[in-house]
């Protein structure tokens, strides 16, 4: 899906000011309502906006230890281990991969002992072959897709 100098204005705001009405929105844009929410409605159909939830820390939530665990599966067994892992609340997102590892969890702890608890019960998962897990000191890039909306806004504007 194209996304036009419009689009990537729109998605500039949703980032920057996410609690502000599409009545707002449109007047800060210099659009009409109707304009501004036929384009949110066909990002939203074509999957470039995904969501809009509020962004929750596990940190604050008193899981401040974050990890990436490596994850090797049985042949045939991925379906089946993805599911097992959707069970783990301390799990906040897996993919699968290529390289030295099927999947790749990222994985949250309330200390470093509770992480060997999870990765522990990862383990004990029928069709988990062996796991491989990685602390993460401290954060260095943040999540974030504001400089790509604004590089795919950039690519758009060129002719």
């Amino acid at each position: 899906m194209a996304v036009d100098e419009l689009d990537t204005r729109i998605l500039r705001l949703l980032l920057e000011q996410p609690r502000t009405s599409v009545r707002e929105y449109a007047r800060l844009l210099g659009i009409a309502r109707g304009t501004l929410q036929a384009r949110l409605d066909r990002m939203e159909r074509d999957g470039v906006i995904t969501g809009t939830g509020p962004s929750l820390s596990p940190a604050a939530l008193g899981h401040p230890v974050l990890a990436f665990v490596h994850i090797e599966v049985t042949q045939g067994h991925m379906d089946d281990v993805g599911e097992a892992l959707a069970a783990v609340p301390e799990i906040v997102e897996a993919f699968s991969t290529t390289g030295g590892g099927d999947l790749l969890a990222r994985v949250v702890g309330r200390d470093n002992a509770h992480l060997e608890d999870v990765i522990q019960k990862l383990i004990s998962v029928p069709g988990v072959v062996r796991t491989r897990t990685e602390v993460a000191l401290r954060e260095r890039v943040p999540y974030r897709l504001l400089p790509l909306v604004e590089s795919v806004g950039r690519s758009a504007a060129k002719p």
